[in-house]
């Protein structure tokens, strides 16, 4: 019932969501080919400008003068925008679960119904009727092809506690396991402007909390400090004094161990001695610092990233650990955030432990142990 409600409830709440699904299915092949160009990571979106555009198209207002960066076509998208956060209202998913459904349009058809894709693929999700999504007929209905989504969503385990692009990647299982950060913040902005246009707005957002979005890089990326020799503490870095007590102990450690070589599969437990498996590699080098702070981690970098909870990459603190190399799920490297821009890391066979500024990683996952 929950599901004939969300179709009756969005066409009844737009009436552009009929007229919009076939306009969708005729896009051309090269306005996707001009989306698909894009690169860029949206962290400078106007909330408020955004809710007052979508609130016009959503109203009736054709969308031709609007302009919403991220969105060539808004008088097509944000009606999909909308269905997306009808039915995820409808089947009772919280905020996040209804951003992870929009950033995965985003990146899969730009919140276009289009007719092709890679292979079988189709619709809104690009889902494929050859692995089970449904028919072709089905998948393109915007509602379904939502529901399908949620409903695989729910499945992966502790989905709310990975960070957006962790829990996208789980449901569609891409090629391109990454590319879905750069829309969060866009897709954040978007649900919290669609949320408006539904009875209860002000009841969900109590209850939900905002949720910072993940945005691409700390406000700070480290550049100030110009080039940082191998092995030594950039003039004028302090750990910050809003560390928290335990991240401060756990940074001075790992500070005491730069300069000393990277070994792959060294414990960190003497990289100063002789013995080469006493030296650091990424991730026992987290794993004695935080020893040494009196908390536990475990040894790898493929189960740091599931350690404490996922934090905004845009919200680190000191002590956070950051993930990039491979996919967000399964990350090949593991750094300390340590405030100011700065990362220490073990980075490679030859390589000393060092300091880096943030603006040479990209994060594909942030970890708070604390």
């Amino acid at each position: 019932m929950k599901a004939i409600a969300a179709g009756i409830g969005v066409v009844f709440l737009s009436p552009l969501l009929l007229a919009g699904t076939g306009m969708m299915l005729a896009v051309s092949a090269d306005a996707v080919q001009n989306n698909v160009s894009f690169n860029g990571c949206l962290t400078d979106i106007d909330a408020d400008d955004v809710a007052e555009q979508v609130a016009k198209i959503l109203d009736g207002a054709s969308g031709k003068n609007a302009h919403i960066e991220g969105l060539d076509l808004p008088a097509e998208q944000v009606p999909n925008a909308q269905t997306i956060v009808a039915t995820g209202r409808s089947l009772d998913i919280p905020k996040k679960g209804q951003v992870i459904a929009l950033v995965t349009a985003m990146q899969e058809s730009r919140l276009r119904n289009l007719n092709y894709g890679d292979r079988d693929s189709l619709g809104l999700f690009q889902q494929r009727p050859s692995q089970g999504w449904g028919t072709a007929q089905q998948i393109h209905d915007p509602v379904y092809a939502s529901e399908q989504f949620y409903k695989h969503l729910l499945k992966v385990n502790d989905w709310q506690q990975m960070t957006v692009t962790q829990a996208a990647q789980a449901v569609q299982k891409s090629g391109w396991p990454d590319a879905y950060a750069k829309w969060e913040s866009l897709a954040t902005a978007l649900q919290a402007a669609i949320a408006k246009t539904f009875p209860g707005a002000d009841k969900d957002a109590k209850d939900q909390g905002e949720q910072p979005a993940t945005g691409c890089a700390p406000d700070s990326d480290g550049s100030g400090f110009g080039r940082i020799p191998e092995g030594s503490v950039p003039k004028g870095y302090k750990i910050p004094k809003n560390a928290d007590p335990k991240a401060r102990k756990a940074i001075e450690w790992a500070m005491y161990q730069l300069g000393t070589l990277y070994q792959w599969g060294g414990s960190c437990t003497d990289s100063h001695g002789p013995d080469p498996m006493g030296r650091c590699d990424c991730s026992s080098l987290m794993q004695q610092a935080y020893a040494h702070a009196d908390i536990t981690l475990t040894r790898t970098t493929y189960t740091q990233v599931n350690e404490g909870k996922a934090v905004s990459p845009s919200q680190l603190q000191p002590g956070d650990l950051i993930f990039s190399r491979g996919t967000a799920s399964r990350p090949e490297h593991v750094g300390m955030y340590m405030g100011e821009g700065l990362v220490i890391e073990a980075p490679r066979t030859s390589k000393p432990v060092r300091i880096t500024p943030i603006k040479d990683w990209t994060i594909l996952a942030a970890r708070r142990v604390l």
